[in-house]
């Protein structure tokens, strides 16, 4: 790319204080809470909605406390949503349980199964009373503007064609294939994942419940939770071979799907091809640097998760209000410095680690050896059995899901109204 590409702006432009690209979780909430502080803030999100299938919608205890927070959690919770507490599972045929949200000194001591096109619709509408606050739809970001070596705002593809967004800091909430990232010219570090994950959803009767969570066996891994009108199943997969799954034809699959949980045998056939089948290729990376002058990553724009324990929208939710809270009194005045956004990475980067840490232990451990199979009996980790022999340790592995590695707390002032 020519740096020079952006340097003169074309067709229509604006002018704000704070341009944030993409309206995922990082990128809505960090929007609610710049327009709720008063700064003139817009969010491109590039599709038309948030309808999106494959989008984390496990919502943890450490965003319904930030929702508390903001005001917002008798509303949020008003919203279509099962509710989690303790998450057990199979491992090679034996019962295990590894957290207990219940033993939790917490105000919401569950984890909320929402889909994430009602989180953010819902964070979008709460945001309409601000003014300062423009989310615009179907707006992406394709390239920078500079000048110099500050990024200075976004060019965006809109219907009514190319739009540049001009800023005094650019946030980038745009994701693991992060377009702000690539063209800034950031560097990513990958950590690694050793599997890939089949999403697809398969039908509920009415009579059907069932507690389990998780499955291991042999060579096969299975995740399925109680979406209320079905079920939503994630069938992991060593890394790379979904290409192997496919040849080995729909049916062997949904038979296995069925043999690892026969709650499942009489909706599987709403899997009727493998178009119905999504592939979430998994990654774990981060990067070491966040920041350009003018210019912000976080979220999965600065560190993707592995889906281990479904912790990334609230890793995202985390990095907004940890950057509301340290930017937000600066921005009033113009663009911190790069030392001053640098400190969102300061901030956030030891729970990031922590947390991929912790997942690549899992992966290493627990998964990795379930998936490479083998004709000897899959056994339950120590570390397992013991959590489920003593009930109190349940509260350890559900703290760590639940709240995180040094969970957040929003701090950052509302305007007074005008």
């Amino acid at each position: 790319m020519n740096p020079e590409a952006s340097q003169a702006p074309q067709g229509s432009a604006v002018k704000v204080r704070c341009c944030i690209v993409g309206g995922g979780p990082a990128g809505m909430m960090l929007g609610y809470l710049l327009g709720r502080a008063g700064i003139d803030v817009v969010v491109l999100e590039k599709h038309a909605d948030f309808f999106r299938d494959f989008r984390g919608d496990t919502v943890h205890p450490s965003t319904l406390q930030v929702m508390d927070e903001l005001g917002l959690i008798d509303g949020f919770l008003k919203l279509p949503h099962q509710r989690l507490q303790t998450m057990d599972g199979l491992f090679g045929g034996t019962p295990v349980r590894i957290a207990d949200l219940s033993r939790l000194r917490t105000k919401y001591p569950f984890i909320a199964f929402m889909p994430q096109w009602d989180f953010l619709n819902f964070l979008r509408e709460a945001g309409r009373r601000f003014a300062s606050l423009k989310v615009l739809m179907s707006a992406e970001a394709v390239d920078l503007i500079r000048r110099g070596e500050t990024i200075a705002g976004v060019r965006a593809k809109t219907p009514d064609g190319i739009v540049d967004i001009e800023a005094d800091l650019t946030i980038a909430c745009d994701g693991r294939h992060s377009t702000v990232r690539e063209r800034a010219g950031l560097v990513v570090e990958e950590v690694g994942a050793p599997m890939d994950v089949l999403w697809f959803r398969v039908g509920r009767k009415a009579d059907e419940t069932e507690n389990l969570f998780a499955r291991i066996e042999s060579g096969k891994m299975m995740v399925n939770f109680d979406r209320g009108d079905y079920w939503q199943c994630a069938y992991v997969i060593a890394k790379g071979q979904y290409d192997a799954v496919k040849a080995r034809g729909l049916q062997a699959l949904r038979d296995d799907v069925v043999r690892m949980a026969p709650i499942l045998k009489s909706g599987i056939a709403d899997v009727t091809s493998f178009d119905d089948v999504k592939l979430l290729t998994v990654a774990i990376n981060r990067l070491k640097r966040w920041t350009r002058p003018g210019l912000l990553c976080i979220g999965d724009a600065a560190h993707a998760m592995s889906p281990v324990g479904g912790v990334g929208v609230n890793l995202a939710v985390q990095d907004a209000v940890a950057t509301a809270n340290l930017l937000a009194d600066k921005l009033q005045h113009g663009c911190p410095s790069e030392d001053e956004l640098d400190a969102v990475r300061r901030r956030r980067a030891f729970p990031v680690k922590m947390t991929q840490a912790i997942q690549v232990v899992v992966q290493n451990n627990i998964i990795s050896s379930a998936l490479q199979g083998g004709d000897r009996p899959l056994k339950v980790p120590l570390i397992v059995r013991l959590i489920t022999a003593l009930p109190w340790l349940q509260g350890i592995p559900a703290r760590l899901l639940a709240l995180g590695v040094r969970p957040e707390h929003v701090q950052s002032k509302e305007a007074p109204a005008p």
